[in-house]
């Protein structure tokens, strides 16, 4: 267990699927638990003995796909354990209860202690993730009670936007978290896929030819779902070893954010998201105007 956190009535845990390094999460005063990660017959810690740099670099190597672990209901309980002799109150944010158990684990860990612990499914990954993670930061800091952030995200999840542009959908498909049927749209040569969490689970919304045309719906997407808000947390990432498509992504969107901010938070997805993704990947999230829902 990692942590970086000072004295404060709500201290709150997360997990590395929201892409978070070590140092970003001691910085916001965050307990974060890191996923573990198999890679041929080697166990690693996300983001502690396995950096998102060295995970690509093996993950080109291996013919296998590897294996990534839920966090225990054990390291959970550590965690509150801890939040607890602290005279503390515990806050969890998992990863999408609908990619991992995690969720699960920590509703048991909040059951052991049976009070002053709240639990959130995220009902995202990655980015989507990070951006409750940091909300949840901004409401702790202004002194809300740990009910109010838990309604508050809740509802303010409903907003957040997570999409992607994959190069491939063949990590996704080996790792069986989406369909050989769906599988089909990016299987083509030279054809990028296009996919969005919708409620915590992936949806194939498009697939295009080439950076620009995949550029494009990711730009489309944004626009319809009611645009950026910017008094909110937003985010971009990216996987693999270079940031080459990322960075043509946001030279492209320009008219999305001229004139609204002069950067964007990048991350590099780990393991836990870059096992599925894998490497080539762009990635956005954003709250939004409108809710997320299905593409119709």
């Amino acid at each position: 267990m990692l942590q970086g956190v000072k004295n404060m009535a709500i201290e709150i845990i997360v997990d590395s699927g929201c892409d978070l390094t070590v140092q970003q999460a001691q910085q916001m005063n965050l307990i974060l638990l890191p996923f573990v990660v198999r890679i041929g017959n080697t166990d690693y810690l996300d983001r502690v003995s396995l950096s998102a740099e060295e995970f690509y670099e093996k993950l080109i190597e291996e013919t296998e796909l590897p294996k990534t672990s839920q966090i225990s209901p054990y390291a959970y309980q550590e965690a509150v354990n801890s939040v607890k002799q602290r005279g503390n109150q515990a806050l969890i944010i998992t990863i999408t209860s609908r990619l991992s158990g995690s969720h699960r684990n920590a509703l048991l860990a909040a059951q052991q202690a049976q009070k002053d612990v709240v639990v959130i499914d995220s009902l995202s990954a990655s980015i989507g993730e990070q951006l409750l993670v940091k909300r949840a930061c901004q409401l702790r800091d202004e002194g809300r009670t740990p009910l109010a952030l838990e309604t508050i995200l809740n509802d303010e999840k409903k907003y957040i936007h997570i999409i992607a542009l994959l190069d491939t959908l063949e990590y996704l498909k080996k790792g069986g978290r989406i369909s050989k049927a769906a599988s089909i749209a990016g299987s083509l040569l030279g054809i990028r896929p296009v996919i969005k969490a919708v409620g915590g689970q992936i949806e194939v919304i498009g697939k295009a030819r080439g950076s620009r045309s995949g550029n494009n719906l990711l730009i489309q997407e944004v626009v319809n779902s009611g645009g950026i808000r910017f008094d909110m947390p937003y985010a971009l990432a990216y996987s693999g070893l270079s940031d080459r498509r990322l960075q043509k992504y946001i030279a492209d969107s320009r008219p999305l954010y001229e004139g609204k901010t002069d950067s964007f938070p990048i991350s590099i997805c780990g393991s836990t998201i870059g096992t599925y993704a894998g490497p080539e990947a762009v990635i956005c999230a954003w709250f939004a105007n409108k809710p997320c829902t299905k593409n119709t």
